[in-house]
């Protein structure tokens, strides 16, 4: 009798110990997402990249980080970094996972994008081992009026690889890639995919008002969608983050809203914006998992303390254009 109820409070205590580190509603700053097997593994800002996984999107598990210790060139970009890793981007390509991450000291285009792989994202795989491979794109103050943080993977019908990315200054980038997806394809070819009126006279090193980031590209139906994330993050209750939309035959633009204005133009057709339940909803990812489209981000809950929580939503397409199923 004894050992049975050993064996039942040990059974208790490890029930408690999986069902605590479970959440229906994780806290996450910039959710991007990829399925491998039956299981969904988000990955997210953080110390080292902060990583969950899920076998239905509506409860999630801490998993390790990607980084337990800083990549080495990192100081050489922002002096002394802490390992805080901003938004990153998951996709699988050639057999192999590509983590693309952002370096960057608050408030500067002091930046740089790295990019890390792996066989496998399931850290129980035998093979799973990441490999960072450094620097893709670096910004420097007074050189730069863009910032390399938020990067995007997409693939051009021809199967060539673009990577998007930018926030604030003059807009949204995207540049080619070489097909090993670690380095900018030469001869170099940029293009501003999104951008809003900055105010005269602001120092170059300043971010501006021109409020944007976060660009994803999503390819459907023979439309690339471009999503973008409008106005404030971060701020807590005075969060103003917003998603908006355009779309393109091409995956460099010209990007059109709805009204047919040009991304380059300030255009922006709104997908979706803060309410009473949430101060700023932005920094989406858009993907097609099992037939089904999803819509992933995060908002800050103003019924927990304004707390940035995950969003998952499923999308429907209206006249070519994306909308958001609610209350899913």
């Amino acid at each position: 009798m004894e050992k049975l109820n050993n064996f039942i409070a040990a059974s208790i205590m490890i029930f408690t110990i999986v069902a605590s580190a479970q959440t229906e509603s994780p806290v996450v700053h910039d959710p991007v997402v990829a399925k491998q097997g039956d299981t969904f593994y988000l990955f997210c800002t953080g110390r080292g990249i902060g990583s969950y996984s899920s076998k239905d999107l509506k409860s999630w598990t801490k998993m390790p980080a990607i980084f337990d210790t800083k990549p080495e060139w990192t100081d050489a970009i922002v002096s002394d970094f802490k390992n805080h890793i901003w938004a990153p981007d998951v996709s699988y390509h050639n057999g192999q996972y590509f983590v693309y991450y952002s370096i960057s000291a608050f408030a500067k285009n002091t930046s740089a994008i790295g990019v890390v792989t792996n066989k496998t994202i399931d850290p129980e795989d035998e093979n799973y081992n990441w490999v960072d491979h450094g620097i893709v794109i670096e910004s420097i103050p007074n050189r730069d009026m863009w910032n390399a943080i938020d990067p995007n993977l997409i693939f051009d019908a021809n199967g060539t690889p673009w990577l998007s990315f930018g926030s604030f200054w003059e807009g949204l980038k995207i540049v080619k890639l070489n097909k090993d997806l670690l380095s900018i394809a030469q001869p170099q070819e940029w293009y501003t995919i999104a951008k809003r009126e900055r105010s005269f006279g602001i120092d170059d090193k300043d971010p501006g008002d021109a409020a944007l980031e976060a660009p994803f590209i999503f390819e459907k139906e023979g439309y690339y969608y471009l999503f973008l994330s409008w106005d404030l993050c971060c701020r807590g209750p005075e969060s103003t983050y917003k998603v908006v939309v355009g779309r393109s035959k091409n995956v460099i633009g010209p990007y059109v809203d709805k009204s047919g204005k040009e991304l380059n133009e300030g255009g922006g057709t709104l997908v979706i914006e803060g309410n009473k339940y949430w101060y700023g909803i932005g920094h989406n990812s858009v993907y097609t998992f099992d037939g089904v489209d999803y819509f992933f981000s995060h908002g800050y809950d103003a019924k927990d303390g304004a707390k940035p929580k995950l969003i998952v939503k499923q999308v429907e397409w209206v006249d070519g254009w994306p909308v958001l199923i609610p209350n899913n």
